[in-house]
């Protein structure tokens, strides 16, 4: 099978798609043939370095929605389910962005109904991080809630769900997304250095600028882990480290399916073609997410 890994790190041109052999499933495993998978920041974070492993060959990809092909011992899955996961790592020999994946059967989910995998492999990674980073801000109804990038993948899933509970939002964006942001539920819309929030849910990795908006005592909550800011004026500071979930990710379905959750893409890419769409990745200004087919 093709499989999108890099062995060198570096800009676009260090993608290379290597032939592999076909992974199989362990004691409650299942593997996936791939329909659709998602390229997200982190990739290229880890295809220029960002994350250590040199000299080895990282494989690509987080985000899957495909088809059971294979099962393990008490998977709970069967062969021809329709599902999407997320496969959590770093530093793995094999991502999913390639012809097949194996994924813990725990960290699986059904595939929505309402959408094709394409628009399905945009789930996984940034709606659990979204939801993930909510739970940690614990910000219930009636707090001011500001969510940082909230045009983007994570930070538009967050507005989404921070809305469907009842939440507040006023987002932050350029002001050419101000259309964008209040159909996903955005209150309002601040460009400025307007501050007091009671929470912060920092999805563009502002650091301190973001910090800084949040009222003394407030929580700010990024969305890399060792990344976030130092405390100050006693606010509570955290970042969401992603779990591979598959009951959480199961209800994010269930949302997108009744339509609260608005699943972006940008463009799709060939598989063969992951070096163009990380290029792209590369430029700024993707709205949605570039999705990779094999």
């Amino acid at each position: 099978m093709r499989a999108v890994v890099v062995t060198t790190f570096g800009g676009p041109e260090a993608v290379e798609v290597v032939e592999n052999e076909v992974p199989e499933p362990g004691a409650r495993q299942i593997r996936i043939r791939v329909a659709a998978a998602t390229l997200n920041p982190v990739d290229a974070g880890v295809r220029e370095g960002v994350f250590g492993g040199a000299g080895e060959r990282i494989g690509l990809g987080w985000d899957v929605a495909g088809t059971v092909d294979a099962t393990g011992e008490a998977s709970g899955w069967s062969v021809g389910d329709e599902v999407v996961a997320l496969v959590y790592g770093v530093l793995k020999p094999l991502g999913t962005h390639a012809e097949y994946v194996v994924v813990d059967a725990d960290a699986v989910a059904k595939a929505p109904l309402s959408v094709d995998a394409v628009h399905a492999a945009t789930i996984p990674l940034n709606a659990l991080a979204a939801v993930q980073a909510l739970d940690l801000l614990k910000v219930t109804p009636g707090q001011s809630l500001l969510v940082t990038g909230a045009a983007g993948a994570v930070g538009g899933y967050a507005v989404q769900l921070a809305a469907h509970r009842g939440i507040s939002v006023t987002a932050l964006a350029r002001e050419a997304d101000e259309e964008l942001v209040r159909s996903l539920g955005a209150d309002r819309l601040v460009s400025g250095a307007e501050g007091g929030f009671d929470a912060v849910l920092d999805a563009a990795v502002l650091g301190e600028p973001a910090l800084a908006r949040v009222r003394d005592g407030g929580t700010y909550v990024g969305v890399i882990p060792h990344a976030e800011p130092a405390s100050v004026r006693g606010v509570r500071v955290d970042a969401v480290e992603v779990n591979a979930d598959g009951s959480q990710l199961a209800e994010l379905v269930r949302l997108a399916d009744e339509g609260l959750l608005t699943l972006r893409v940008a463009d799709t890419y060939a598989l063969d073609d992951a070096a163009k769409a990380h290029a792209r990745l590369a430029e700024g200004g993707v709205r949605g997410r570039l999705v990779l087919v094999p």
